[in-house]
């Protein structure tokens, strides 16, 4: 794959310690509360605005849209950060990772101007509408369809898994603008649409610790105005796949229980126990290779290549090793999982068993990213 090996710099260094000091701080003051799997289930809009007024929300993106023009390894090693410490950084996270580098590529320039400002102050969440009730995982088998009226489109159908949905503003959703033909890739197109407008319906889908994040979303003939259509008609499908490569190949992939691993080594140096300690070890040494082709691929984005293939890589085998440590930690210490406990290790436990499950399936199914990787092959 030709993955670089990058070196972090000086000044990115002082910024990793910029990004802990900061939250070190807001830990101790109690603004929010530790947790595993925080990208996803920790939704904290008013955490989300402190993290906007540091400048760190569309931090890589263009200053005319308020951004920072910061490198993708900037926002690599905020992301890692973030989740080492279990932030809770649902609310802005879709928008951040995805909607908006959409939107750079493939949007209007009035989608840029009226979108992208307000996701960087922290006031603007976006949801994703891909997967579909009924359609298991094949994600082309699209039926919510739209049909062209005057001034926009009305829009018919429902997505399901959809993440933070009941606290986003906005959906980039998948649709069928064209008759379904020969190809069902084709004749798909990308909405934007009000979460808030009339029609739209959001049923939370409780994770097995009873909080919502994913959802059913209806809408029951929502009208669309033109202006809210994405890159261009019946490109849907490419688009879609330029997005999820953002979502593939980031650190979320491979810390989503770090948390829990952290606290477990932790515990077991003060136990001494080294023959646990070495059965950690062996985590430790996966998550660094792990995390080296993660940043790899964050460089190769930040130089405009091609990343489908190694993405793709980074999710299917990063997933399995974040619900490896949940099965490791429960062998190697004597600890109760409790969703109430006041220790960290006990919740971290709790949250982790509850959450693994969902990890190789949510943002496509180790079996759809294995047909990826052998295609790949293939093609080399």
């Amino acid at each position: 794959m030709n993955l670089p090996k990058v070196q972090f710099t000086e000044e990115q260094k002082q910024f990793r310690q910029e990004v802990r000091s900061f939250l070190k701080q807001h830990i101790e003051k109690g603004t929010f509360e530790t947790r595993c799997d925080s990208w996803l289930s920790g939704s904290n809009p008013d955490f989300s605005k402190l993290v906007a007024e540091q400048g760190w929300i569309g931090m890589t993106w263009p200053k005319q849209y308020g951004g920072k023009e910061r490198s993708t390894l900037d926002r690599y090693i905020l992301t890692e950060e973030f989740l080492a410490y279990g932030a809770p950084v649902a609310a802005h996270w879709f928008a951040d990772r995805q909607t908006g580098p959409l939107l750079l590529r493939f949007g209007t320039e009035y989608q840029k101007e009226f979108f992208l400002p307000k996701i960087v102050k922290g006031e603007c969440f976006f949801a994703i509408g891909l997967s579909e009730p009924n359609s298991g995982s094949d994600l082309a088998s699209v039926a919510t369809r739209a049909e062209k009226v005057e001034g926009g489109w009305i829009v018919n159908g429902a997505k399901t898994w959809s993440s933070n949905a009941q606290d986003s503003h906005y959906m980039v959703t998948l649709i069928r603008t064209e008759p379904l033909g020969e190809k069902k890739h084709e004749g798909l197109s990308q909405f934007i649409i009000d979460l808030k407008g009339e029609g739209v319906t959001i049923t939370p889908i409780r994770y097995l610790t009873g909080e919502p994040h994913f959802n059913d979303v209806f809408f029951d003939n929502v009208f669309v105005p033109d202006e809210m259509v994405v890159g261009t008609l019946g490109n849907g499908w490419k688009q879609g796949l330029a997005e999820l490569a953002f979502e593939r190949s980031g650190p979320e992939r491979i810390l989503s229980t770090f948390p829990l691993l952290n606290e477990a080594i932790e515990e077991l140096k003060k136990k001494r126990d080294l023959s646990g300690l070495e059965e950690a070890m062996k985590l430790v040494a996966e998550l660094w290779s792990l995390r080296n082709l993660s940043i790899g691929v964050a460089k190769v984005l930040e130089e405009g290549g091609e990343v489908i293939i190694p993405a793709a890589l980074v999710k299917s085998i990063g997933t399995k090793f974040e619900q490896k440590i949940p099965e490791i930690v429960r062998l190697l210490l004597d600890v109760y999982p409790d969703l109430q406990s006041e220790k960290d290790i006990e919740r971290y436990l709790a949250e982790s068993i509850l959450h693994a499950p969902g990890f190789t399936i949510r943002g496509g199914t180790s079996e759809v990213l294995y047909g990826i990787l052998a295609k790949g092959v293939v093609a080399q």
